[in-house]
Order: structure tokens, then C-alpha cells, then sequence
């Protein structure tokens, strides 16, 4: 409880939110006993409060810049990076027996869980504050993540297009690791396998297989 408070700011009222929101499905015989339904309702109140906290910083950007950096702040790897510097997980509970599990996502996923587990106990006012001050003030550096684009695959597709290569991401193997699947993509240019990368999805395989292709081919 006190490391939770830690996180959270404050002393939680309904202690049975949270408790569910740091519960992985791989824990739980019913698994509507996890998180995921307390994920689903922080993610949507996350990308809402975030979309206002951009649209009052920048005022004279347009929607696209603002689309773009929002999507950065939300996406997985960044909420999972936050979760882990919060000690979120030291609290998660989940099957420690699948080491997958520990490589994957369940800790951002969990951040998000937690931010309905607030809501729900608080309301938006406290969601909102703890969203700007526990989240983005404490652990986002918007100048950084301005300046930096992580999205390998949109990098790559981009050289390529400049360079006159057709450019393609084919999903070459899927695979059972503990309870999930993880999948290896490779980046193919002209027909050719220039990289692969691994993931718990064929969205972040592409990712990794495109910044190891940005390597190889000295991008």
C-alpha cells in the first residue's frame, strides 16, 4: 500500500480498483478478474486528457504535430519505460513462471489499468492531476520526445521511397512462448531480407526488424 500510494500521490478510498488494476490475466482463473477491462477505460481517459494538455501547450501547431507527439507519449514502448520507472513492476502480479511475460508489455499495460482504477475511485478531476503531475511532469520530456522520432518503420519506408526501393514487412514466423505468441518479421527490400525483429505483436516485430534494418543498412 505504501508503494502504491508512492505512485499515486494519494491515499486510494476504494482499494479493490487498484488491487484489480495491477492483476494480469495470466494470474486469475476468470479472467474477468484482470486488468483488462480497467485498461480499456484508462487508455481512452488517457489519450483524452493527454489531447488537452498538447492542444493548451501548443497553440499554434496544427493536428497533425499534435496527433503525432500524443501518439508518442501513449504508445506502449513509453507507457511500459514509465510503468517500469514508477516500480509498477514490483506490484503486478502474473504468472512469473512465463518469461515472456516480463519482456512484453503488461506493465504499461497495467499504468493504463491503473488510471481507470483512478478514475473510478477519485473521478476526472484527480485522474487528470494525476496524469499531469505523476505522469507526464514526472516522467515525459516533451522537448526530447519532440526532437526524436522512434518510428523506425516510418523512417525506413521513408529513405526507401527517397531512394527509389520498394520496401516491404512480412510476418515469417509465428511461435508460442509461455502464453503468448511472439512473431519475427522481416524487412525485405527489393525482395531481398535485409532484417528481422521479434515481438508479442506483428506491429512491434515491424518496429524492431526496421531499426535493425536502419543499421544494417547504415540509415
Amino acid at each position: 500500500m505504501l508503494q502504491l500510494e508512492h505512485i499515486l500521490g494519494f491515499t486510494p478510498v476504494h482499494v479493490s480498483y487498484y488491487r484489480l488494476a495491477l492483476m494480469h490475466r495470466s494470474r486469475p482463473e476468470d479472467v474477468t478478474d484482470s486488468n483488462e477491462r480497467l485498461e480499456f477505460l484508462g487508455d481512452a481517459i488517457l489519450g483524452a486528457i493527454v489531447a488537452e494538455h498538447l492542444f493548451k501547450k501548443y497553440p499554434y501547431q496544427p493536428e497533425g504535430y499534435l496527433t503525432e507527439l500524443r501518439s508518442r507519449i501513449v504508445r506502449r514502448e513509453t507507457m511500459n519505460n514509465v510503468a517500469l520507472r514508477m516500480g509498477l513492476n514490483k506490484l503486478v502480479q502474473y504468472n512469473q513462471n512465463d518469461r515472456g511475460l516480463s519482456r512484453s508489455h503488461i506493465f504499461g499495460n497495467a499504468l493504463e489499468a491503473l488510471i481507470g482504477a483512478v478514475y473510478l475511485d477519485q473521478g476526472f478531476a484527480k485522474t487528470r492531476t494525476f496524469i499531469l503531475q505523476q505522469f507526464i511532469r514526472s516522467y515525459i520530456d516533451l522537448d526530447t520526445m519532440e526532437s526524436t522520432d522512434t518510428n523506425y518503420k516510418n523512417q525506413l519506408l521513408s529513405w526507401a521511397q527517397r531512394n527509389g526501393h520498394q520496401l516491404v514487412f512480412e510476418t515469417v514466423s509465428e511461435r508460442n512462448e509461455g502464453t503468448r505468441k511472439l512473431f519475427t518479421v522481416a524487412a525485405m527490400l527489393d525482395g531481398q531480407e535485409v532484417a528481422t525483429g521479434t515481438g508479442f505483436n506483428k506491429k512491434e516485430a515491424g518496429q524492431v526488424a526496421a531499426r535493425n534494418a536502419m543499421e544494417q543498412l547504415g540509415v
